[in-house]
């Protein structure tokens, strides 16, 4: 997938999750179904995962390969990246990304904030990508807790799915 089609999916499925989001009542932020994260809570693990993503795109290209290396393959497309996640979803049922562990549900008055934050870092995603060269989207890698190292281009395909993955639990839970 070319970068300007990576950044047009990122605003694609931020903004469907943003407009649900903001479209909820408020009670859905601090109480959800039962054993399930509230609205407030998917919000902070998205903000939790695209945050280190844009810190990781702001750091020099070489101290990335230094620190985590170069890929070594051929970089997977959209549906094939998509299935691999799912596939270690199920396998790794129960796993939960680390900052994500134990998380206080946010407060009502946290809510402008946090959807105003994952606003902006997903604005900033999209011009990270459009900024980045496909050398290094291609072959500057940064790990993932589920899918382990992958090429920058997939990590941020992947940000995307999770915002889709993300959007379609809160659908489901929530129904209105």
């Amino acid at each position: 997938m070319h970068k300007n089609d990576i950044a047009d999916l990122i605003e694609e499925k931020y903004s469907e999750l943003m407009t649900w989001l903001e479209n909820q009542p408020d009670e859905y932020w601090t109480k959800g179904p039962k054993n399930k994260w509230t609205t407030g809570q998917q919000a902070l693990h998205l903000l939790q995962s695209i945050k280190p993503l844009n810190d990781a795109l702001s750091m020099p290209k070489w101290l990335l390969r230094l620190k985590y290396g170069k890929a070594k393959r051929v970089f997977k497309d959209y549906d094939v990246l998509v299935a691999d996640y799912q596939k270690q979803l199920k396998e790794k049922k129960g796993f939960i990304y680390k900052p994500s562990r134990n998380m206080k549900v946010p407060t009502l008055l946290d809510k402008h904030y946090l959807l105003n934050r994952l606003q902006t870092e997903h604005k900033k995603l999209q011009y990270k990508v459009k900024r980045i060269s496909e050398v290094n989207l291609d072959t500057v890698v940064l790990p993932h807790p589920i899918l382990g190292k992958m090429p920058v281009r997939e990590i941020i395909m992947w940000t995307a799915h999770h915002a889709e993955h993300h959007t379609r639990i809160l659908k489901r839970d929530y129904p209105y």
